[in-house]
C-alpha cells in the first residue's frame, strides 16, 4: 500500500540480526532475524510471552541481547544506553508526570536536552495540533480523558523527533471503541510523520488495521513476516492461521501436484485444488485451510464439497456464524454476511453443503 507522506520522511531502518536472549536458563528470544524498513508501521504480534515486548525492549535499549546486533541505519547499536539511541518509547501505562501540565508534559524530553525555551515552545504547538489537542496545553493532564493522555504520550514520544518509535501495547488499557479510534490516529500519525513504528501488541485486529507488514512469533521465533493480507489470506503454518483470526482445518489427501497446485480428497471423497508455500512440497495427509467467510453454505447436495448438520447458529449483527458438525464429526464454520431480514436461511439442526473455491483452499505447515 502505498500513502502520500504529509512530511519529510526520515524514519531509520532497523535490522536485528540473530539476536537471543536468556534469562537464566529461560531463552525469551531464539535465533530471530529481522529488517525493518525506514518509515515503516511494523508490528510484532504473538500471544503473552512469546518474546515479542523483549524485542521492542533490545531496540529500546534496556535489555541487551545475548547474542546478535541490534542495527539502526546500518550501525549497531547493541550496546548503546537507552539515551544515546535515536529511540523513543510509549508504555502501555503512558508514564505522564501528573504535577506537570499537557504542554510541560510534551516538551519535557526537550527540555531535558538542553533545548531553549522558544524551540520548546514551537516544537510543543506542533505537537498538539499533531495529536488535536490544541488549546488544551495549560491543562493539566490529570483533567483529560484517557485516550487524550494517550495522545500527550505520544506527543512526548514524537517531540525529539526520534527515527524509530516503539509502542509496547499502548492501547490495551483504553475501551472498545476509543481503541479503535486510536489505531486510525496511530496510522495517521506514522504517516504524518514518517517515522518508523514499531508496534507490539497480541490484538489481531489492531495489528490488521495499522500494520504495513506484521512478524507472528511464537515461543521465542518469528513465524511469518508478511503484509496484513499475506498473513491472514496466505498463512506459512497452522500456528500463524489458528493464531490470526477465525479459520477451518481441513484433512485431505494429495492426489496430485503440478504447477505449483496441489489436488487432495477430503474426507467426504471431493476433490479439490489447493495452494501451497513455495517452501512446501505437499505429499501424503495434509492440512488445509479455509476461511469462514470465504465458504458458501446451501442444501447439502451430491455438488456440495462438505455435507453436515447445523450444529449451533450465532447472530453477531453485521453477520452470522454457522457452526457445522460435518459428516465426519469434525467442525467447520461458515460466516454469512446478514440480510435486512436478520435470517441465516437455516435452522438448528438443519442438514446443510459447503462449498467453496480452489483458489481459497491453501495447505500449511505444520
Amino acid at each position: 500500500m502505498t500513502e502520500t507522506r504529509t512530511t519529510a520522511a526520515h524514519g531509520g531502518a532497523i535490522g536485528m540480526h540473530g539476536i537471543k536472549k536468556w534469562f537464566g536458563s529461560f531463552q525469551a528470544v531464539n535465533d530471530v532475524t529481522l529488517d525493518i524498513r525506514p518509515n515503516e508501521f511494523f508490528t510484532l504480534l504473538g500471544p503473552s510471552g512469546c518474546g515479542k515486548t523483549t524485542l521492542l525492549r533490545m531496540i529500546a535499549g534496556f535489555e541487551l541481547p545475548t547474542e546478535g546486533q541490534v542495527l539502526l541505519d546500518g550501525t549497531d547499536i547493541s550496546r548503546l544506553l537507552p539515551n544515546q539511541r535515536p529511540v523513543n518509547t510509549v508504555f502501555q501505562n503512558y508514564a505522564l508526570f501528573p504535577h506537570l501540565t499537557v504542554a510541560e508534559n510534551i516538551g519535557f524530553g526537550l527540555k531535558m536536552l538542553g533545548k531553549p525555551k522558544a524551540e520548546i515552545d514551537g516544537v510543543v504547538a506542533d505537537m498538539l495540533k499533531l495529536v488535536h489537542l490544541e488549546g488544551r496545553g495549560d491543562n493539566p493532564v490529570t483533567q483529560l480523558s484517557g485516550g487524550q493522555q494517550q495522545r500527550v504520550a505520544l506527543a512526548r514520544a514524537l517531540a525529539p523527533r526520534p527515527k524509530v518509535l516503539l509502542l509496547d501495547e499502548p492501547l490495551s488499557a483504553l475501551d472498545l471503541k476509543l481503541r479503535k479510534s486510536m489505531q486510525m490516529e496511530l496510522k495517521r500519525l506514522q504517516l504524518e510523520t514518517g517515522i518508523t513504528f514499531v508496534f507490539v501488541t497480541h490484538d489481531q485486529e489492531e495489528a490488521l488495521t495499522m500494520s504495513d507488514r506484521i512478524a507472528v512469533m511464537s515461543t521465542g521465533t518469528v513465524r511469518q513476516v508478511g503484509s496484513p493480507w499475506e498473513i491472514y489470506d496466505r498463512p506459512a503454518e497452522r500456528f500463524v492461521a489458528d493464531f490470526i483470526g477465525e479459520t477451518n482445518f481441513l484433512e485431505a489427501d494429495v492426489v496430485s501436484v503440478a504447477d505449483g497446485k496441489a489436488r487432495v480428497r477430503l474426507s467426504s471423497g471431493a476433490e479439490i485444488s489447493a495452494t501451497f508455500p513455495a517452501s512446501l512440497t505437499p505429499a501424503g495427509k495434509v492440512t488445509i485451510v479455509v476461511r469462514p467467510e470465504h465458504a458458501q453454505a446451501g442444501a447439502p447436495s451430491p455438488a456440495a464439497l462438505l455435507r453436515g448438520i447445523v450444529h449451533e447458529i450465532v447472530y453477531l449483527g453485521t453477520d452470522t456464524h454457522l457452526h457445522v458438525r460435518l459428516d465426519d464429526g469434525k467442525s467447520f464454520m461458515v460466516r454469512q454476511q446478514n440480510a435486512r431480514s436478520g435470517h441465516c436461511g437455516f435452522s438448528k439442526g438443519d442438514p446443510i453443503g459447503i462449498g467453496f473455491s480452489d483458489d481459497v483452499a491453501q495447505i500449511l505447515r505444520d
